[in-house]
Order: C-alpha cells, then structure tokens, then sequence
C-alpha cells in the first residue's frame, strides 16, 4: 500500500463527526455568504436581533421578583393528616397530626429567599403555571435535575438545568412545545438560584 492509499483510509469526513445540526449560535442549519464589507456591522447587528427573537420564543422570561416578608407573628395553621377525604370532616380536630407555618415549610434560608412570579408556559409539566409563585433560594448548589433560575443575556427564566454531551449546560422546558436551550461560550449565562416550591392561588 502507498503513502497515497494510507492517507485516503485515513482521511476524510468521519460519521457523527462535527457539530450536532441545530445546536449551533442560531439552532438552525448555516451556510456561508460574501457580502459587502461596509455591510458586515449592518448583518451582525440583523443576526443578534434575531438570535435573541429565537432565543426569547422558548425563555419565558420572568419579571416579577418579591422578597418574603418575615415582620408578622409566625402562622401555626392545621395540618390534616392524609385520612382526611374531599369534603370537611365533621369532626375535623381527630385528624390534626400536627401545625405547620406555611413559612418554615416553603423557606430553608431566610437571607437566601425570594419569590418570583411564573410567566408562560414552558414548565407547566412540573406544575409551574403563570401566576405561580416560585420560592428561589440562592444559598442552594444548583445540580443536573434541578428546577433552576437562570439569567441568560440579561433575561430570566426557569428551566430544569441539564447538560449536554459536550458537558456545556442545557435548561430544558417541562413542555414539549419549547425547545431546549443549549448555552453556548457567546451567552451570558447565570444561575442565580434553585428552585426549592411554589405556591398559587385559587380566588
């Protein structure tokens, strides 16, 4: 065999080899184009623009941020044990295992807490839905599983924090009609907590 026949076997494109089809900067197949150099700040400024747009579709970005307020005397409600059926017991005080303060319940690190509002409906499979409280503690090492609060170019949003083949982060929708997110070294990617419960109102 020749040195021309051992550099063909060698070479070439290798199966699965590159980057995965839609996992780059725009999530979307590219090809290359030339344009006019006095066009190129024109383009970049247009591709950034809509990057964010395709980015913003599967964020569900929050916005409304409250902190827990710890200045009133601690609640102590009844907590009914799992004996208790739909519909008031008539003698409900036999069922009472114990009471509960609904803040030592959702909140581990006062210091740490803060809730925020959800929007959208991206994690509405965990049981996230708009209007939701979610309790964020910032105290918390976020894990691969866990419901996190990230902030990604500046925006927030809640996803369940994920990593991909490469090892670089993924945050991944609890909705199959979102898309994954894959993170890549142009973001500005932070997580600034771990989602630890929720509450919501009914009336």
């Amino acid at each position: 065999m020749n040195n021309d026949k051992k550099h063909l076997s060698r070479g070439g494109l290798r199966e699965g080899a590159g980057r995965r089809v839609g996992s780059g900067k725009f999530r979307e197949p590219t090809s290359v184009v030339r344009i006019p150099a006095s066009q190129e700040p024109v383009i970049k400024d247009f591709l950034a623009a809509y990057q964010k747009k395709r980015l913003d579709t599967d964020l569900d970005a929050v916005t409304e941020f409250e902190l827990p307020s710890f200045h009133h005397a601690p609640v102590s409600l009844p907590l009914y044990s799992s004996k208790v059926s739909a519909g008031f017991p008539s003698h409900a005080e036999e069922h009472v295992e114990k009471r509960l303060d609904p803040n030592d319940f959702l909140i581990d690190q006062e210091d740490a807490t803060f809730f925020v509002t959800i929007q959208g409906y991206s994690m509405m499979d965990v049981g996230l839905l708009p209007g939701d409280k979610a309790v964020v503690d910032r105290s918390k090492t976020a894990n691969i599983g866990d419901i996190v609060l990230a902030v990604i170019n500046g925006e927030f949003t809640i996803k369940t924090l994920g990593r991909h083949l490469s090892g670089a982060p993924r945050l991944l929708p609890a909705n199959k009609d979102f898309k994954p997110i894959e993170i890549n070294e142009e973001m500005q990617f932070e997580i600034w907590g771990v989602v630890t419960g929720s509450f919501r109102r009914f009336r």
